[in-house]
């Protein structure tokens, strides 16, 4: 098995016991709610209900990156074990946690010149995130060595493919992503914003769609579209969602409908704390392996 450390940070929208049963770590992001700070730890002090729960009740959400500081002291505790460590940060299109990862890895490298540490972007988010950590947790563990994972990462990161769509737009709106005037006019006409990740790992809206049952079709139309092999993909999908599992259930079904290689194989989880004190309730991503993003 390879030895080394495969990290990510806490943004990645796989569950703690996915990420045990794949040896993957994580760096924990922080977040706000009503008032209380709490670590990011995939939902093990706040259940992912409850913190939605909460967010719907009123209470008010932030969030805060890793800082410098503490990517020194994460990376360090391995490096000091003799252990190499490849980590990928959260999209840098979305958050600085990039550039704090490198400034750490800046000043250990002087102090531990025998270690690898590699720090890669992962243009990625959610479970898309998570698609690519569970893919490069696999190679790890059939023996692939750190450099042979992180140059896969490195090729293949922008093929994966991040769609999503939201039902609610109560907190976009509250968090100034649309305009109040916008988010009645859309919730009025019950539009149903389509979004992706794009090459630089930037959210950006792409399409606009009336009703839920019109945008659930648009995303698996867009799956058979870009999708490795079209309607015979074999490959991973996993579904995210924040406190809508009926609608993502609903993706789900629709793909294992139209994909007869995803039968009874689609994965469904939630968008974590982190991610979803952005989105609010109401969000389903879906992610995939496809043809590379090119804008």
């Amino acid at each position: 098995m390879g030895d080394f450390i495969l990290s990510c940070c806490s943004a990645v929208d796989l569950t703690a016991e996915q990420m045990e049963e794949l040896g993957i770590s994580y760096v924990p992001f922080h977040y706000e709610l009503g008032g209380k700070d709490y670590v990011d730890d995939l939902g093990v002090t706040v259940p992912y209900d409850e913190f939605y729960r909460r967010m719907v009740a009123g209470e008010d959400t932030k969030t805060s990156q890793v800082n410098v500081e503490e990517f020194v002291n994460y990376f360090e505790k391995y490096l000091k074990e003799g252990k190499d460590v490849l980590h990928l940060t959260l999209s840098s299109g979305i958050s600085g946690t990039l550039n704090s990862a490198k400034l750490a890895k800046d000043m250990l490298e002087e102090k531990y010149p025998d270690r690898r540490l590699y720090i890669v972007d992962s243009l990625a988010a959610s479970g898309g995130y998570g698609l690519l950590m569970w893919e490069l947790a696999e190679m790890k563990n059939s023996g692939k060595d750190i450099d042979e994972v992180y140059d896969y990462a490195e090729k293949h990161k922008k093929q994966l493919n991040h769609w999503f769509f939201t039902t609610d737009l109560t907190f976009f709106i509250r968090g100034g992503r649309v305009s109040k005037t916008a988010g009645f006019v859309g919730t009025m006409l019950n539009i149903c914003p389509l979004l992706n990740v794009d090459y630089m790992g930037r959210l950006i809206p792409r399409e606009k769609i009336r009703t839920k049952k019109k945008v659930i079709n648009r995303i698996v139309d867009i799956m058979e579209e870009k999708a490795f092999n079209g309607k015979d993909y074999d490959g991973k999908v996993l579904i995210t969602h924040a406190h809508c599992y009926d609608d993502a259930k609903a993706v789900a079904d629709l793909i294992e409908e139209r994909f007869p290689k995803q039968k009874g194989r689609v994965k469904i989880n939630y968008i974590g704390n982190l991610i979803g004190a952005h989105t609010g309730p109401g969000t389903v991503a879906l992610f995939f392996w496809g043809d590379e993003r090119v804008n």
